[in-house]
């Protein structure tokens, strides 16, 4: 039995019901979920199998752990934004939704490439609203439905630092994926075939997933985590772009957000 790990956003439920319930062949697991700054920490210290991670995580874990191709996140317009109360110009203090998010290493490239200072504030994604509208912080880096709930809360857009990406590098966004620990790593390609297969059994049977989506995303509105499956789970949840996610590594390192490494980034 191997145990993996996930977020409790509607992406992952949405696309992982299919593997946890049984629908789909695969491996035997237990689950554990999760916020996705909790599951970087998690792998961190080893203690994941099987687990959704960051990739700004992933820089430094890359001797630990082998991604998978399916069950990731990326895509086109889909990165994190950064919002304030009010238009004003970047900088000051600036909540970001763990130190080792994907959102976080985005924001320290914008502000390397634009010369932008600032300070960060780490806290849990769906706090950072609240923190801006109370003035604990200037600005805010948003991810998941703050998306979009940050406009019906009377914050504005300063940056979508996603699209900042794109416009730069000229390829999708990877923001996260699925990693399997090293010593585990002859389970991989029956792990990865039962993710390619429970994201497809979701696109397949989209009605199937919605109790336990629901369970899991009890505060949000049915229309925005409905918004927030559609956004996140793509094509690229079935198989992530190689090439986009070693661009990724390749930025990292010219920036020295991480050290070169020869190991492998995926499970072959």
């Amino acid at each position: 039995t191997l145990n993996f790990a996930f977020s409790t956003c509607p992406n992952d439920t949405f696309a992982f019901h299919a593997l946890v319930h049984g629908l789909v062949p695969g491996p035997a697991i237990t689950t554990h979920l999760d916020d996705i700054e909790a599951l970087n920490l998690r792998a961190e210290s080893g203690e994941a199998e099987v687990t959704k991670i960051s990739l700004a995580a992933y820089l430094h874990l890359r001797d630990k752990y082998a991604l998978m191709r399916a069950g990731g996140a990326a895509g086109f317009g889909v990165g994190p934004i950064l919002i304030a109360k009010t238009a004003r110009p970047v900088g000051g203090r600036i909540a970001i939704p763990g130190n080792t998010t994907t959102a976080a290493l985005l924001l320290r490239f914008f502000g390397r490439e634009t010369g932008t200072q600032f300070e960060t504030v780490a806290m849990r994604f769906d706090h950072i609203e609240d923190a801006v509208l109370r003035g604990d912080a200037d600005c805010g880096v948003l991810i998941h439905e703050g998306r979009f709930t940050y406009q019906d809360k009377g914050l504005v857009l300063l940056q979508d630092l996603g699209e900042f990406w794109e416009a730069r590098l000229k390829c999708p966004l990877p923001l996260a994926a699925i990693a399997i620990r090293r010593d585990l790593i002859d389970r991989a390609v029956e792990f990865d075939a039962a993710l390619r297969a429970s994201v497809d059994y979701a696109f397949a049977h989209p009605e199937a997933s919605r109790d336990y989506v629901r369970q899991h995303a009890q505060e949000m509105d049915p229309t925005v985590a409905q918004r927030h499956i559609d956004l996140y789970v793509n094509a690229y949840t079935q198989a992530l772009d190689e090439s986009a996610v070693e661009r990724f590594f390749e930025i990292a390192e010219q920036q020295g957000l991480c050290q070169p490494s020869s190991t492998p980034i995926f499970a072959r």
